[in-house]
């Protein structure tokens, strides 16, 4: 389903929420181009191998035969038949990834997927959080869009500006941030969880005591009691693509693996090569990469023969796109074959005689094509934003201050080298 747009500030008009959202689930099927797809909730992106696997079979015998990560963790499978949904319910019951039927579309919860200890076990976070959720009956109300972030101390999942986020600090303590709010509030780290539940339902509370619906809490930002303390400048370091180490980087006590799948997608042989990798599980990333916690760097050479990203430092790194044509009818174009012709052949330094009304860096700014203009799964923050217009597409810098940057409209053939220079964009 489509972004929706935020409130502007403080007091700006809540988006009109006379409807349920229509996200998909595991059990509520979304009719695409494509077939039926269905959208499995992963608290924390925690997969062990048996469920892994159920998922690669559920891909191969009742869809297409591909599985896709989303922007939070969780895993897609298209192509499914329309009545398919009862079989596909009973196959992930019987492996531990459907707890609740009547809750599953609100397990929105991304962690730090790192292998390496934060400063807080937020993988025993997400499975607490994950209980508690589905064991309140008011958590029904929420919206299949509202997301949780726990993070471990270093901004990485802190950076998507979750509804809730909570973020480890030193000394047994925590930081609890609403929406996009620029403030925090310290907990204490054991009652950390508790304090994220009791923040979902006041928004839902709020939201009735003032006759208002909304499905995020940036939307009615005046509904939340702002924090005492300003929110911190953390480095929102991910975890290195390849070997990563205990202390999250390529040196050190040798702690698991960080592959990526390109725009999130991998066959069922893909899947069950990189269930093979793994010891013990899997952790799934809202960059639509997997980490694999314990397994030795001697499996890295076969995922990089099975197609997965191995080292950073290619256009790679940040990209992502919507489904496109063939899979959606709204799609002016098939997005994500566009996008990876321009990312493996990527320009350096290319002019283009584009003016996009900044300055050139070298930042490297995440990139997102899509389809439409509802930008489905785009990433939040400073972006380069890469929208099909049916005679090519229109690129342009999004989140910078007002007035700052134009859109320039480029042909396919222009497209690839229009981007690698908007991706070097500074204000």
């Amino acid at each position: 389903m489509p972004p929706e747009p935020d409130a502007a500030a403080p007091g700006a008009a809540v988006p009109d929420r006379a409807r349920p959202d229509a996200c998909p689930g595991a059990l509520r099927l979304h009719t695409a181009d494509d077939g039926a797809l269905a959208r499995v909730r992963l608290p924390g992106g925690l997969l062990t191998d048996r469920q892994a696997l159920a998922l690669a079979d559920a891909a191969q015998q009742l869809g297409d035969g591909r599985l896709e990560i989303t922007s939070r963790g969780n895993v897609q499978l298209r192509g499914l038949a329309s009545d398919c949904g009862g079989e596909l319910g009973g196959r992930l019951r019987a492996v531990g990834l459907l707890p609740s039927d009547t809750h599953e579309r609100v397990r929105n919860i991304v962690a730090s997927p790192g292998p390496a200890a934060g400063l807080a076990d937020v993988q025993a976070w997400a499975r607490s959080l994950d209980l508690a959720l589905c064991a309140s009956p008011w958590a029904t109300g929420l919206s299949g869009k509202f997301l949780f972030a726990l993070d471990a101390g270093g901004g990485d999942v802190a950076a998507l500006d979750a509804d809730v986020t909570l973020i480890a600090g030193p000394d047994g303590t925590a930081l609890l941030r609403l929406g996009r709010a620029a403030t925090v509030r310290p907990v204490p780290a054991d009652v950390a969880v508790r304090a994220a539940l009791d923040a979902a339902r006041g928004f839902l509370e709020a939201q009735r005591a003032a006759g208002v619906r909304a499905w995020h809490l940036r939307e009615v930002p005046d509904l939340s009691a702002p924090g005492p303390l300003p929110m911190p400048v953390l480095p929102g370091t991910r975890p290195p693509l390849g070997a990563v180490s205990a202390g999250g980087s390529h040196v050190g006590l040798h702690a698991g693996l960080h592959v990526g799948l390109r725009f999130g997608l991998a066959t069922a042989a893909q899947w069950r090569t990189l269930v093979d990798a793994a010891e013990g599980g899997l952790r799934l990333t809202p960059w639509r990469g997997a980490v694999l916690p314990g397994a030795p760097a001697a499996r890295l050479a076969a995922l990089a023969a099975a197609g997965f990203r191995t080292e950073a430092g290619t256009a790679w790194d940040g990209a992502s796109a919507c489904t496109g044509l063939p899979g959606c009818a709204k799609s002016l174009a098939d997005v994500r074959a566009d996008a990876a012709r321009a990312l493996d052949g990527a320009p350096a330094g290319v002019d283009v005689g584009v003016d996009l009304g900044v300055g050139i860096g070298t930042g490297g700014l995440p990139v997102h094509w899509s389809g439409c203009e509802r930008r489905c799964g785009h990433p939040a923050g400073r972006r380069v934003d890469v929208l099909a217009t049916g005679q090519g597409y229109r690129v342009a810098v999004e989140g910078l201050p007002p007035g700052r940057g134009t859109a320039v409209e480029v042909t396919n053939e222009e497209m690839a080298a229009a981007v690698a220079a908007a991706r070097r964009a500074t204000t």
